[in-house]
């Protein structure tokens, strides 16, 4: 059975639909301890409490791909005959058929990378967590890899990217975390697998069907493009599930064994606290889980605390609910409905994943007023926020990211008690916004909703020892007071007595209860501009 299943794999056929196999790839061996790879021996994972005690962290989603600075998915569109890209990259690097991604990385030299600085400016503002991108789809490691040829110490920047983030998150007291979304090369870079229909170079393959042998005596002499662009394959259509039902082509065994290399090796050298997945669940399922389950089962055994409990987290997405008590789901640019039982995360970005200069030429980031309120309504929901801040060609942000997270880290300052180690009270919010469900790009609601908050939507945390309560007003009420509904006289969440109301920031405030809620009075000289919060005790 062993056999047959790898002979298939290596030739590319379907399994996409087959159930998860285990102890089918030449594998290197895992840490020993109680997680065993598999799904019921993952569901005995308990997230950590600096996970739940987080709330927010900060994103460099950075690697060559921003050299051109056109935003995401580049080296794939470069390839795509016609497209924005496509028509750039022969006016700024010259035709993909020999000046391919693998010349964007050689010219790509991150010259003004400055992690300590960029990450005290990131603790300072408020992130607890700082997550690095360690690799992409464009299949570049940002580390000194063992396994991939085409990493930054070695091409490029000639720099350990990875190494110098690592270094300077435990320098500034911050949670480390690294994203890996290299599992998808395989399918990704398949439009590159064809040439222009049209013009000079039509017919002539693009560059991504080169080998070793043609780089003699040129900059890239004795790397082997097919390292990077894993194209010596049949290309299949575009499915992201690897759903050969749907004609996806199937990564073979070599290729998901070089991935398991490469993320072992990440996690064992550099030691993150958490590691995010671009992927359908774990990487290469529908293919098999046998990669991500023993990646997870290693993860969680090499952090174990002397209760035996681990202290990492591994990030999954469209988990169903068995695959929820195993890894911290994660939903990319949107947030849950409401309060889910379990610790998750939203991941999005306040531009292009990828760093785009229109972006900033034409102001289109996320304010800081967006960012704040999807973080009060993810943490009322037992979530946290994982927000990328893409970073020029050079390493630094731009003027307008400077300006969105120094505001962000100003709220935070006066009002992180709501915020910060904090746990869902028994109803999320109140308010109009809480009948609103406008569906995400992928998963659960949009990260930041059409429909404006009002001074009328609230949403509540409270302590850990649930003893105070935090009402986190989502406007600011122009007639100077707030009412809660949900705290009317004998209301069923809270049919006690209220003593004392705060605002944080601020002092003791007037407040009065009837059967219509709870109504305070702010101060006059009051000046909030985007949210304020409430800090309510019997």
């Amino acid at each position: 059975m062993r056999r047959i299943v790898l002979t298939a794999l290596a030739l590319g056929c379907s399994l996409a639909n087959a159930p998860a196999q285990t102890n089918l790839l030449a594998l290197p061996e895992i840490a020993a301890g109680p997680f065993k790879p598999d799904w019921n021996s993952l569901t005995n994972y308990q997230t950590p409490e600096w996970f739940r005690d987080a709330k927010f962290g900060i994103w460099a989603h950075w690697g060559p791909q921003c050299e051109p600075e056109h935003g995401d998915w580049y080296a794939r569109s470069m390839y795509e005959e016609g497209s924005g890209d496509y028509k750039s990259h022969l006016a700024e690097y010259g035709h993909p058929s020999t000046n391919g991604f693998k010349d964007v990385i050689h010219v790509w030299k991150a010259e003004h990378f400055d992690p300590d600085k960029l990450l005290k400016f990131y603790k300072d503002n408020g992130a607890k967590i700082f997550m690095a991108l360690a690799n992409h789809h464009d299949n570049f490691d940002l580390f000194d890899s063992k396994y991939q040829p085409w990493n930054s110490v070695a091409v490029g920047p000639h720099k350990d990217l990875i190494g110098g983030w690592a270094r300077a998150a435990s320098k500034n007291g911050l949670r480390f975390a690294v994203s890996v979304h290299a599992s998808h090369t395989w399918m990704w870079y398949e439009p590159a697998q064809s040439a222009d229909k049209t013009g000079p170079f039509a017919g002539v393959p693009y560059d991504v069907k080169l080998t070793k042998a043609d780089g003699k005596g040129l900059w890239w002499d004795g790397l082997d493009p097919q390292e990077l662009y894993a194209q010596n394959h049949p290309p299949g259509a575009y499915n992201w599930e690897w759903n050969a039902a749907k004609g996806s082509s199937v990564p073979n065994a070599a290729y998901m064994e070089k991935f398991f290399k490469r993320t072992k090796q990440l996690w064992d050298d550099y030691h993150p606290d958490q590691i995010y997945f671009d992927d359908t669940v774990l990487p290469f399922h529908g293919v098999t889980d046998e990669v991500g389950l023993k990646l997870a089962a290693h993860f969680y055994n090499t952090r174990l605390d002397r209760h035996g409990r681990t202290g990492a987290v591994m990030n999954g997405k469209w988990l169903d609910e068995t695959q929820r008590r195993a890894l911290v789901y994660d939903i990319e640019r949107g947030k849950a409905q409401g309060i889910l039982p379990l610790p998750w995360q939203t991941d999005t970005c306040i531009g292009s994943w990828h760093y785009d200069q229109n972006i900033f030429k034409y102001h289109y980031y996320k304010p800081a007023a967006s960012v704040i309120r999807m973080l009060a309504d993810i943490v009322s929901k037992n979530g946290n926020l994982m927000l990328s801040v893409p970073l020029q060609r050079d390493g630094q942000p731009d003027a307008d990211e400077i300006k969105i997270v120094s505001e962000i880290g100003a709220w935070l300052k006066l009002n992180g008690d709501a915020i910060y180690a904090t746990r869902p009270w028994k109803i999320y919010g109140e308010g109009p916004s809480t009948a609103v469900a406008e569906k995400g790009q992928f998963d659960g609601q949009k990260d930041v909703q059409n429909k404006p908050f009002t001074a009328e939507d609230i949403r509540f945390t409270q302590s850990k020892n649930g003893k105070v309560l935090y009402a986190i007003v989502l406007d600011i009420p122009k007639d100077g007071q707030v009412t809660i509904k949900s705290l009317a006289d004998d209301a069923a969440n809270w049919p006690g007595k209220i003593g004392v109301v705060r605002l944080l920031g601020g002092g003791k405030l007037a407040f009065t209860r009837d059967a219509g809620g709870l109504h305070v009075k702010l101060p006059e000289t009051f000046d909030g501009k985007i949210a304020l919060a409430l800090k309510i005790q019997p």
